[in-house]
């Protein structure tokens, strides 16, 4: 009965009391969607098991993710896609150089893809297609004379691209732009091909998708960078008007960044962090794992490491 007096007692002076938080070794922030999650988590595995250091992982939108390692409450963003982060690149790394990025990349493919089965009904071949309101007419699912495209997720840099694409192209007219998580939006994937209907969405690699379904990227005019003229809403609130980009994205890649401040609180983590190198068939099975098996992220993580010792070894030295 004593012990439980003074835990009691303990609880309540600890609630009246502010005492201070144990802040972990290095913070890793994780944006919402699959192939970050996975890495992150590699990432937090690698480092505590052989630097023997507390990690943590906290959800967060890009820009805040480049915010809390400009200020020191994070430490690393495991995949910034650029070009679509290039606005954080340049606040961050280029200008006040609070921030780093590892110097190996994964590459990336984005765009717009059909399922085959809706290629086929409707004879749809490029993105300017959907311009036409009689082709868009083919994914209008709730009879209101638009159809539907899922653009991506609300946070995703690339959503708001897709947004100035759309305009660029025309389509914003005829489909209706949807905004939603990826979860539930690969769910409308599923349930389209089980039914035969037709769907198209946002689409990029490395992605499990590609493994799931036989898909059909729309054709576009080639990158050009003299069309390409993207702005994001945190860097003018007439992004949109001012924007445009009527061409296809150029190849992306998927990099590492960490504050430049880990190099000082965490040395051996900054170098660690500094040397990791993926590829996309790595990263491709990883979400295929976690999405598609269903695997437990930590789990899968602790896996993978121990079964790529001399791999991550590589990224110790």
């Amino acid at each position: 009965m004593q012990n439980v007096v003074k835990r009691v007692g303990l609880a309540a002076f600890a609630s009246s009391v502010a005492l201070p938080a144990m802040a972990a070794d290095v913070v890793i922030g994780v944006p919402n969607w699959p192939s970050v999650l996975a890495t992150a988590h590699v990432l937090k595995v690698a480092i505590e098991e052989n630097l023997g250091l507390e990690v943590e992982l906290q959800n967060g939108t890009n820009p805040v993710v480049f915010e809390a390692m400009d200020s020191g409450a994070m430490h690393v963003h495991p995949e910034v896609w650029l070009p679509n982060q290039q606005n954080l690149y340049q606040t961050y790394v280029e200008e006040k150089g609070t921030v780093k990025r590892n110097p190996n990349f994964v590459a990336g493919d984005q765009g717009m893809c059909v399922t085959k089965g809706t290629a086929e009904r409707t004879g749809i071949e490029s993105l300017a297609d959907l311009t036409d309101p009689d082709m868009a007419a083919n994914f209008d699912t709730d009879g209101d004379g638009m159809g539907e495209i899922w653009i991506g997720a609300a946070g995703w840099a690339s959503t708001n691209v897709e947004k100035i694409r759309a305009r660029s192209y025309g389509y914003d007219a005829t489909m209706t732009l949807k905004e939603m998580d990826e979860t539930l939006a690969l769910a409308e994937v599923d349930n389209a091909v089980a039914q035969d209907g037709n769907i198209v969405f946002f689409c990029y690699t490395p992605h499990h998708m590609f493994s799931l379904h036989e898909l059909i990227q729309l054709k576009e005019p080639a990158y050009d960078e003299a069309q390409w003229n993207v702005i994001q809403p945190t860097d003018d609130p007439d992004w949109l008007e001012k924007s445009s980009a009527p061409v296809a994205w150029n190849t992306a890649n998927l990099v590492i960044h960490y504050a430049t401040a880990l190099e000082e609180s965490q040395p051996a983590a900054a170098a660690m962090i500094a040397n990791v190198d993926l590829d996309t068939e790595t990263v491709s099975a990883m979400t295929y794992a976690l999405v598609v098996e269903k695997a437990d992220p930590a789990e899968f993580a602790a896996t993978w490491v121990a079964e790529n010792s001399d791999r991550v070894d590589g990224w110790l030295q």
